[in-house]
């Protein structure tokens, strides 16, 4: 048995004390092929090459009439590490370990070793944690605990994943997947067929296809579009690799807040773009400010798009490898700030649009021909837009969670749907930055907000200092 405890700096202090049982491999409750899986050139690219931790939060549903008496008396436990083994029935190659062949090619081999799962308790109500069911999480590391020697990338479990029972009769499920193996949309997949199965399914209801082959580089490559996110780009102080002293802070932005946004740019502007477009501009452009990089510095917008619904014919609908893109718009420091903030939605608008099926044959192309290089972080905001993720639906049989999302936000930043305490439906964008960088952005931020007249906070006064680099 392993035990911790934390607290969090948020308002109220939090404190409670996790003890976790020794960590198993779950195996496919089934016999599986015994054999090897090439990933695709779109999952085997260097920025993929990590890890993807997510947490979903449970409350106790006892008192639900929807609820019926057996699964109020079951162990969440015992029910979801039973329906993990039956959904790798389907999923074997999870169950498999990484290996790495010639030009750095990925594959998988199905071995059946299984994944890695630990059971634990904390000693804490749901209720307890307040406000503090957004990123960063009070305790991550103990309710997500990163079993030695079982982070790397090859020849280890390719996914981890831990249950916490609560003190409430809730419970905590999180996990980590090796980022090669799944995108957003297809982990998101995996999960809600477990719930299918654990409430009672004996197989999905999507089936899933591995069909990597059709993401793959032609023959010959050939870089058919322009990819700004490969750049190989020089760092310098305006760049946001992590060091110590980081601070991450998450900010909610209900209907009032982006109504304010909107107010900032142009009407026919504000009418053709999304909610997505107008938020990451803005917090794109404050953060650029608060880095304080030279005028003529090149800074850019990274949008992690979903490119499912780009190609035709159709991907198989069950597909759940990596279908992303990382579309970039850059433009100089100075121009971002001085220029009004249409100016920098404008980029990010147009900057989705990129993203076709040609679009990521090119992508395929460019990882053989330069060697799987990682995308460019460099002076860069990477952003993705979680609001349209299956992660909020996925139901074990106790409800869908309070929250389901992202554990954490550093390298990138998440949309992430979020209702707040006075009911209100909007979103939550964690931000990672250094301290007073951070305060900057929050002065920039609160500027922008009330000369728009908005005159609530929307900004969280929850903040945690991080003291290790990433």
């Amino acid at each position: 048995m392993g035990s911790g405890s934390a607290s969090s700096n948020s308002k109220k202090s939090l404190t409670f004390r996790v003890t976790r049982q020794k960590p198993e491999l779950v195996r496919p409750a089934k016999s599986t092929p015994r054999e090897f899986k090439l990933l695709s050139d779109i999952d085997d690219q260097e920025g993929l090459r990590t890890q993807l931790p997510a947490i979903h939060f449970y409350h106790n549903h006892n008192n639900d009439p929807r609820i019926n008496g057996t699964r109020r008396r079951l162990d969440p436990v015992k029910v979801i590490r039973e329906a993990i083994a039956k959904a790798l029935v389907f999923y074997y190659p999870f169950a498999g370990r990484l290996r790495e062949g010639p030009g750095r090619k990925l594959m998988v081999e199905c071995t059946g070793e299984g994944v890695l799962f630990i059971e634990a308790d904390a000693d804490v109500t749901l209720e307890q944690f307040g406000d503090a069911l957004q990123p960063p999480f009070p305790c991550l590391d103990e309710l997500l605990y990163d079993v030695p020697h079982s982070g790397g990338i090859l020849h280890c479990p390719l996914l981890l994943i831990q249950v916490t029972r609560l003190r409430c009769g809730g419970f905590i499920f999180a996990y980590r997947l090796n980022h090669t193996m799944a995108d957003g949309a297809g982990v998101s997949q995996f999960m809600n067929e477990v719930g299918e199965i654990a409430r009672g399914a004996s197989a999905p209801s999507i089936q899933p296809v591995w069909q990597r082959e059709l993401l793959n580089a032609r023959d010959p490559p050939r870089v058919t579009c322009t990819h700004h996110e490969y750049d190989q780009v020089a760092d310098t102080k305006g760049s946001i690799i992590p060091q110590d002293d980081m601070v991450h802070r998450s900010f909610f932005f209900g209907p009032a807040e982006i109504s304010a946004l909107r107010k900032s740019i142009p009407l026919d502007l504000s009418r053709k773009c999304s909610t997505f477009d107008v938020l990451t501009a803005c917090l794109w452009r404050c953060r650029t400010i608060a880095l304080q990089p030279e005028p003529n510095e090149e800074v850019r917008v990274m949008c992690i798009v979903n490119a499912r619904s780009r190609f035709n014919p159709p991907l198989p609908q069950g597909y759940y490898g990596n279908v992303i893109a990382y579309p970039t718009a850059l433009t100089t420091a100075g121009e971002l700030c001085n220029k009004p903030v249409g100016y920098a939605v404008e980029l990010v608008t147009k900057l989705k649009r990129v993203v076709t099926e040609d679009y990521m044959r090119s992508v395929a192309d460019l990882m053989v021909i330069k060697g799987r290089p990682h995308f460019t972080l460099v002076r860069t905001y990477l952003v993705s837009d979680g609001t349209r993720s299956r992660l909020t639906d996925v139901d074990f049989g106790w409800g869908k969670p309070v929250y389901g999302g992202p554990a954490k936000g550093t390298v990138a930043s998440f949309h992430i749907p979020f209702k707040n305490k006075k009911g209100e439906e909007g979103r939550v964008v964690p931000i990672f930055l250094p301290g007073l960088a951070m305060d900057r952005f929050v002065s920039e931020l609160k500027n922008l907000l009330l000369s728009n007249n908005v005159h609530r906070g929307a900004i969280t006064d929850r903040s945690i200092s991080v003291k290790s680099a990433l």
